[in-house]
């Protein structure tokens, strides 16, 4: 956990949303707990709006809040994808304003976003995780807004990470719920229930920071109980 003092000294503009994070984990009784967070973020064509108002950036600071109350390395991993495999950065604490439109812009902007596939976005957190070998679990916040083109694979990467320490947060943007993410939520053969689905809504800038930490972390507690359970955390 990273305190108060040190983030007023390095990002005093995350003080706030920080301290909305962790009465969320509090309510859910995970006060202490300590996980890795990393954010996936859709960069398909329909998400240059998102993009360009400020949304995506907007996910990316919270995300960056919320770890600092359960991590204390001041990171998080940032993946984005499309239909195909985009690199790793990191955003934090010392440099996170602007840092989605950095990527954004490194990797093409607007002219270079592709359709969307979810699996290979997946693939690229769980190499990553085993490769830290962090002894402690992670918290996948993964955005988007569609349908992926890959729903099989989708499925039975969420079906073989059921067996890791990691839990996976679907956070939707858009007008309507994605129905995939609801059936995603509950598909059978999971080790355990490894996955929540929250909808932000058209205008995530709307939303409270409250109703975010909410929505990413209401099934984070369940899964930490049949994890601990199964033997796949502790």
């Amino acid at each position: 956990m990273i305190s108060l003092r040190k983030l007023e000294e390095t990002a005093p503009g995350l003080v706030a949303p920080a301290q909305d994070a962790a009465v969320s984990l509090r309510k859910g009784g995970l006060e202490g707990s300590r996980m890795a967070v990393y954010l996936v973020v859709d960069r398909s064509r329909s998400m240059a709006g998102y993009f360009q108002n400020g949304a995506v950036q907007h996910l990316s600071d919270r995300a960056l809040a919320l770890s600092t109350q359960l991590d204390d390395d001041g990171q998080v991993p940032l993946v984005m994808f499309d239909h195909r495999p985009l690199s790793m950065t990191l955003v934090q604490l010392t440099a996170y304003q602007g840092v989605v439109a950095a990527e954004h812009a490194r990797l093409g902007g607007k002219d270079t976003m592709g359709r969307t596939r979810y699996a290979t976005a997946m693939q690229s957190v769980i190499d990553h995780y085993r490769f830290t070998g962090a002894a402690d679990p992670a918290l996948v916040v993964f955005q988007t807004d569609g349908i992926p083109d890959d729903a099989y694979d989708t499925e039975q990467k969420l079906r073989e990470a059921s067996e890791l320490p990691m839990f996976w947060a679907f956070v939707g943007f858009g007008s309507k719920r994605v129905g995939f993410l609801d059936s995603l939520d509950n598909i059978r053969g999971r080790a355990v229930d490894n996955a929540s689905y929250f909808h932000a809504g058209a205008d995530p800038l709307t939303l409270s920071d409250t109703d975010l930490f909410n929505g990413i972390t209401h099934e984070l507690p369940a899964w930490r109980a049949a994890a601990v359970r199964h033997g796949i955390t502790r």
